[in-house]
């Protein structure tokens, strides 16, 4: 990949997360609601009020907070103390991040797998029954909430057929796999679909173009075909397609924590929001949103990387 495609890639995710900050700072001060009410109740008084604006900075002009929002930010990476527990938003968000990195981890591996599984067997079985099974599949479950999922699949997998626990997070590397399996199965849910979607079109017109007729007349066996050269020329759009998907996944994986009662960073967003605990509600949609635009540009680099075609592109 040239080094001025890598130039630019960079400079629009700097442009972007420049953008997510100011927008993180300023659309949430939108909401309606004082944070020092919510800190001290509704029965505080006048003077403690207007103490607890001025430790937390509420008092200054919104340039003012937000120079002082960029200053802790660019120098010690953090949004501020939590108003509710003096806590640094780092630290809390930090104590949260592995089970959720985990959980995001299994739900990617587990929805590239199975799609993987799916399309190529949809793609390879064009026009039969499982085909049409599989075309089915995204038609139904596009529009399928995932915590509406992840309810089925507690009722299901742990409340009936015992198989996993309904919520929480095991001890140990083994207990804690066992415990996200379900959740994990449910974030992926709500990926598969369109990357199943998207990767058996690619592969339909990979299996139809004149290089894979010659390769079988030369008489390669069929599964060397689809793994080596078919899957291989038909993954990259269905790779930018899960980079773009990208941020869907992490929104659901938030969501799906609070459905199966995982201590992660998506409770942590809920309880801060009720609360109005706007440093730690900054802080994890500023590292959600860094992080997806850090993902979607390694993935942009490793396509153009793999694919010779996309080197010349702007």
């Amino acid at each position: 990949m040239p080094f001025k495609g890598i130039g630019r890639a960079l400079l629009r995710a700097l442009i972007v997360i420049l953008c997510v900050t100011v927008a993180v700072f300023f659309l949430i001060r939108i909401v309606p609601g004082d944070p020092a009410k919510m800190v001290l109740g509704e029965y505080g008084t006048p003077e403690a009020l207007a103490a607890m604006r001025h430790t937390l900075g509420l008092d200054l002009s919104l340039w003012e907070q937000f120079l002082r929002f960029a200053r802790t930010l660019l120098t010690q990476g953090d949004t501020g103390g939590s108003i509710v527990s003096g806590v640094s938003s780092r630290q809390l968000i930090a104590e949260r991040a592995p089970v959720t990195l985990l959980l995001i981890a299994l739900s990617c591996v587990l929805a590239v797998l199975i799609s993987l599984v799916l399309a190529g067997i949809a793609a390879t079985n064009k026009d039969r029954l499982p085909d049409h099974l599989i075309r089915i599949f995204p038609a139904i479950t596009l529009g399928m909430p995932v915590f509406w999922v992840g309810l089925l699949l507690i009722l299901l997998f742990g409340v009936r057929l015992h198989w996993f626990p309904v919520g929480g997070v095991g001890k140990g590397w083994t207990g804690m796999l066992y415990s996200l399996a379900l959740p994990a199965v449910t974030v992926a849910f709500s990926q598969i679909p369109t990357l199943v979607r998207s990767l058996r079109a690619q592969m339909l017109e990979v299996l139809e173009s004149d290089f894979v007729v010659t390769l079988r007349a030369s008489g390669i066996p069929g599964s060397v075909i689809l793994f080596k050269h078919v899957l291989r020329n038909a993954a990259l759009p269905t790779l930018m397609l899960f980079g773009v998907n990208l941020s869907y996944l992490i929104g659901g994986t938030l969501v799906v924590e609070q459905v199966f009662g995982i201590r992660g960073i998506g409770s942590l967003l809920f309880t801060s929001i009720s609360k109005r605990d706007f440093p730690v509600i900054q802080g994890i949609a500023l590292y959600c949103a860094v992080a997806v635009v850090v993902i979607g540009l390694l993935i942009e680099i490793s396509a153009r990387w793999l694919d010779p075609r996309t080197k010349e592109k702007p």
